[in-house]
């Protein structure tokens, strides 16, 4: 998967899983995408985010975009063009959800929030098996933008290049998102995004 998703004809759709661990910006990751899908003239449904209550707990939530109607919020199984998780183990959690030719998109970096969490070599063998597993070195970009927090904008950055949304329209939605934080902050958040749409993209050549 390289472009949205297409419905017959024209159409253009995206079926997203977000999931991740609570404290992980899921709900960050959901309402930029959201947002500037709705700025681009996109249908957007959102089920609710569960789970978010419990820090460390399991985050899951159904995006879908389109530029028709949307019937309903949540995804069926085997229809998602995209998972978009803040950490491996989680993504490979939903992957009954995911199409034949869909993309696993996550954070690279393990989440360790229960007692059996996979060792890497496991967990390195269960993503092989993945035709479109993407790891991005989440933790790292984020460093290099010189903002440690903001790896959900590096996943929404290595998002952007299989989402229907216009890469000006990203850029417009988290600078206003964190406007009142100051220019600084915004520019090492977009930074981050760009970062994250430059990796994904890398990968992205080197399979195909």
């Amino acid at each position: 998967m390289g472009a949205p998703a297409k419905a017959g004809g024209d159409t253009v759709k995206c079926d997203i899983i977000l999931c991740g661990v609570g404290g992980q910006g899921v709900l960050t990751v959901g309402a930029v995408i959201a947002m500037a899908a709705a700025a681009d003239g996109l249908e957007v449904r959102q089920s609710e985010v569960h789970g978010m209550a419990q820090r460390g707990g399991a985050v899951l939530s159904h995006l879908r975009l389109s530029d028709t109607s949307v019937a309903a919020d949540l995804i069926p199984r085997g229809c998602a063009d995209l998972i978009l998780s803040m950490e491996p183990l989680e993504g490979l959690r939903y992957l009954r959800w995911l199409k034949s030719d869909g993309v696993l998109l996550s954070a690279e970096e393990p989440f360790l929030n229960i007692a059996d969490y996979p060792s890497p070599e496991i967990l390195r063998a269960m993503l092989d098996k993945v035709p479109g597993a993407r790891l991005v070195p989440a933790q790292s970009l984020a460093q290099q933008s010189g903002n440690r927090r903001a790896v959900n904008m590096v996943m929404v950055g290595a998002a952007s290049i299989y989402l229907p949304i216009s890469r000006l329209i990203l850029r417009d939605t988290i600078a206003r998102m964190f406007a009142s934080k100051g220019n600084d902050v915004v520019a090492r958040n977009l930074d981050a995004l760009e970062l994250g749409a430059a990796s994904a993209a890398a990968q992205a050549r080197s399979s195909s």
